[in-house]
C-alpha cells in the first residue's frame, strides 16, 4: 500500500506518517510540509527508501501541480491520502469571539488553510486513487464545523471554515462515487489532541478527553479501517459514531 500524508510536519500529520512507517503494509509513504520539523527529517533519514517528502504550502495551487507531478514521477497509485493541514492561530491571528473581531484577512486565511487546500488536493488527486482496490480520501476535520451541534457560537473564522470543508468533502464523495465507486471519502473529527493548534486551549479540556497525537491517529486509523463504500460522504467521531453535519 501507498498512502500520502498531507501536513505531515507536525502534530497529527506527523503521527500518521510514524504509523504508516511503522507497519508493514505500506511500502511506501508520501508526506507534504510547509516547514519540516526536526522530527519529520529524523523519519525520513530512518527511512530513505520508504519516505518520501514535498513541500507544498496548500494556499498555492502551482505547488500543489508541482507536488502532483512529483508524485507522478514516483508511482501511479495511492491507497490512503489523508489532509491533515489545519489552522487555528497563529502569531497574528485568534479565533474570533465576538462579531466585532471579525477581519475580512483572518476570514480568507482560515477558509485557504481548512477548506480550499483540500478541495484543490482533491481536484488533482483522483487518477491516483481510482484503481480496483478500496481506497481513502479523509480529512480532518473538526465537531466545532458541525452547524446542528453549534451551540457556543464564536470562532467564526475556524467554525465556518471546517463547515466548508464538510461541504467540499460531501461534493466530492458525489462526484466521484459516479466515476470510481471504489474511493471512499471522510471527514473526521479527531477530538481535542495535544498539539500545537490546541495548546492555547487545553487547560479547560479534562485529561481525559486531551488525547495524544499517538492516541487520536490510532483511534482514526481504526475508523478509517471500518469505513465501507457506503460511508462515503460521511463525518465521523474519533470512536466511529457519525456525526450531525
Amino acid at each position: 500500500m501507498e498512502a500520502l500524508v498531507i501536513g505531515a510536519g507536525r502534530g497529527i500529520g506527523l503521527e500518521f506518517v510514524r504509523q504508516y512507517l511503522a507497519s508493514d503494509l505500506y511500502q511506501r509513504v508520501y508526506g507534504t510540509y510547509r516547514q519540516p520539523s526536526a522530527d519529520l527529517l529524523a523519519l525520513q533519514e530512518r527511512y530513505p527508501d520508504r519516505l518520501q517528502l514535498i513541500p507544498v504550502d496548500v494556499t498555492q495551487e502551482a505547488q500543489i501541480t508541482a507536488a502532483i507531478a512529483t508524485l507522478k514521477a514516483q508511482t501511479s497509485r495511492l491507497d490512503e491520502v489523508i489532509y491533515c493541514v489545519g489552522l487555528l492561530h497563529n502569531q497574528t491571528l485568534q479565533p474570533e469571539k465576538s462579531l466585532r473581531h471579525i477581519q475580512t484577512e483572518n476570514l480568507l486565511t482560515y477558509f485557504q488553510v481548512n477548506a480550499i487546500g483540500a478541495v484543490l488536493w482533491a481536484k488533482h488527486l483522483l487518477p491516483f486513487l481510482r484503481h480496483p482496490e478500496p481506497a481513502i480520501f479523509a480529512a480532518i476535520s473538526a465537531k466545532v464545523g458541525s452547524i446542528e451541534d453549534n451551540r457556543l457560537g464564536g470562532w467564526y473564522g475556524y467554525r465556518a471554515s471546517k463547515a466548508a470543508l464538510n461541504m467540499f468533502l460531501k461534493n466530492i464523495a458525489i462526484e466521484w462515487s459516479r466515476v470510481a465507486p471504489n474511493i471512499i471519502v471522510a471527514a473526521l473529527h479527531p477530538g481535542t489532541t495535544a498539539t500545537d493548534l490546541s495548546e492555547p486551549f487545553q487547560k479547560n479540556v479534562p485529561p481525559e478527553k486531551l488525547f495524544s497525537p499517538t492516541r487520536t491517529v490510532s483511534q482514526l486509523r481504526q475508523v478509517i479501517a471500518n469505513l465501507h463504500p457506503q460511508d462515503t460522504g460521511k463525518f465521523f467521531n474519533w470512536d466511529g459514531e457519525s456525526l450531525p453535519w
